[in-house]
């Protein structure tokens, strides 16, 4: 049986610039099942940054209703919706937002260290997220010594260590060659069998071709078409 895990209803998001409106995604209605990878496309400033900041509950909608897991977030307060984001969503972020004082493995563990998980656990399973993006040799390097595909691997197993039911990822292999960008996809697609939803804005249409089905975003519509 298919289980629906995220709902949006009549979903709007607009912005003020003085005396104008910009509407950025107008009226979105969706309904995106467990076990599925999606790929948001569209042009630079269509609105797929915007969609998962709504997503990850970093911005809140002009009009209509996110449920995640049965849950409306606009009837949670300030505490519950980070109660759901720490228990439920996992957030790769366009500028990796990286620790510059912590060492690679330190910014992986962090997420289990939050939940105060014993530090040694945390480290031991930091160093086995990092080796499945390639990066074992690199534990103890600081941020600024790593290169920008590098920084952005960290951030990528940083997310897929806290194993939340929800992975939000913004252009996660815009700074990545070909192999790297190629083999971070294919774990992303090995992440349905366990009942994830992985939603990735890209710009790259050979990897969005992989996902289960694509959002269009342009115009601020929304239009769901499988590949």
């Amino acid at each position: 049986m298919i289980r629906e895990i995220i709902q949006i209803n009549n979903l709007s998001k607009h912005f003020e610039n003085g005396n104008s409106k910009i509407t950025v995604l107008k009226n979105v209605n969706l309904k995106i099942e467990t076990g599925k990878v999606v790929a948001i496309v569209g042009p630079s400033g269509s609105g797929k940054s915007t969609f998962l900041h709504l997503m990850s509950l970093l911005d809140t909608p002009s009009k209509g209703k996110i449920i995640i897991s049965g849950k409306s977030i606009s009837e949670l307060n300030e505490d519950e919706k980070n109660k759901m984001v720490r228990e439920n969503i996992s957030i790769i972020f366009q500028n990796n937002n990286l620790l510059s004082d912590f060492t690679a493995i330190e910014n992986v563990a962090l997420p289990l260290i939050i939940r105060e998980t014993n530090y040694k656990t945390s480290i031991k399973k930091a160093e086995k997220f990092l080796k499945k993006v390639n990066l074992g040799h690199r534990l103890n390097h600081f941020p600024s010594d790593l290169s920008g595909g590098e920084q952005q691997r960290v951030a990528i197993a940083r997310a897929l260590i806290a194993e939340t039911k929800i992975i939000l990822a913004d252009e996660p292999t815009g700074n990545l060659d070909n192999k790297n960008s190629n083999d971070i996809f294919s774990y992303f697609l090995k992440l349905r069998e366990k009942n994830k939803i992985i939603l990735i804005a890209t710009h790259n249409r050979e990897l969005a071709k992989k996902a289960d089905y694509t959002l269009t975003i342009s115009d601020g519509i929304v239009k769901r078409a499988n590949v």
